[in-house]
């Protein structure tokens, strides 16, 4: 059963496998998991067992506990490649989050102005024109399609509320291009079902939605820590290697994770 639980507003600096040495920005609970999906690969676990007490940071919590800590980091290192909102859940959810984003902008530009902004995103909350707007001044728009499967998703990503997966890809194709798509790859099985979706039939047609999103670059990664499915495993790297060829051969800057 996994335990990652990140301190909230700001954890880190960590080395993230995409993105390098990475300043963590979490707008959720720092005890507990509040997110649109129930992923059975989180590393934080399963939301009915990470329930929260306390409430999400306001967005004042949030700029000033990102400008003490990049004071710090400005006196003494280390110098960050990029602040991520990430955490204990869907960070778009957070209700203050196109103010935040704007608060965050404008810190990273005081202190760290080579460092980028980044989001990791389940894409849920794309149709908020106000969170679509704020994704859009983000310098890695990072927005989550482990497959275009709707059933699968059901049972990968277990999203909590209504989730129609061609709406979801129409609306990333909105972004014109300014935005990267990540994709969880593994093998194993959960409740019986086979969850290996490294076959052609779920990759051929993942690959003609990321035709029609045109996103600038592709992530492609698989389980690396704990998860609360004990039957999870990783994909393969040659497997991985194998789908990032054809993304590579379609135009497609790709990223592995192993």
């Amino acid at each position: 059963m996994s335990t990652v639980i990140y301190s909230s507003p700001i954890f880190g600096p960590v080395h993230s496998r995409r993105l390098g040495i990475s300043l963590g920005i979490n707008l959720m609970p720092s005890d507990g998991k509040i997110c649109t999906f129930d992923c059975i690969y989180c590393e934080c676990g399963f939301n009915s067992e990470r329930r929260p007490s306390s409430r999400r940071p306001s967005r004042d919590d949030v700029r000033q506990a990102l400008e003490t800590r990049l004071i710090d980091m400005k006196n003494n290192g280390p110098e960050p490649n990029v602040l991520t909102f990430a955490g204990n859940g869907e960070p778009t959810a957070h209700p203050e989050f196109p103010g935040i984003v704007n608060d965050v902008l404008s810190l990273r530009d005081k202190y760290f102005p080579k460092a980028q902004v980044s989001v990791l995103s389940n894409g849920t909350r794309i149709f908020d024109n106000d969170v679509f707007q704020a994704l859009l001044r983000l310098d890695n728009n990072i927005q989550k399609l482990d497959t275009v499967n709707q059933d699968y998703i059901g049972l990968l990503d277990n999203p909590v509320g209504k989730y129609d997966v061609e709406k979801v890809i129409e609306r990333l194709c909105d972004f014109n291009g300014r935005v990267m798509i990540q994709t969880m790859f593994l093998t194993g099985a959960f409740n019986g079902h086979d969850m290996t979706n490294t076959s052609e039939e779920f990759v051929k047609p993942w690959i003609d939605a990321l035709l029609r999103i045109k996103p600038y670059k592709v992530f492609i990664y698989t389980v690396a820590r704990e998860t609360p499915v004990a039957t999870l495993a990783k994909a393969s790297a040659e497997t991985l290697d194998g789908i990032a060829a054809r993304l590579r051969g379609l135009g497609f800057e790709t990223v592995v994770s192993y």
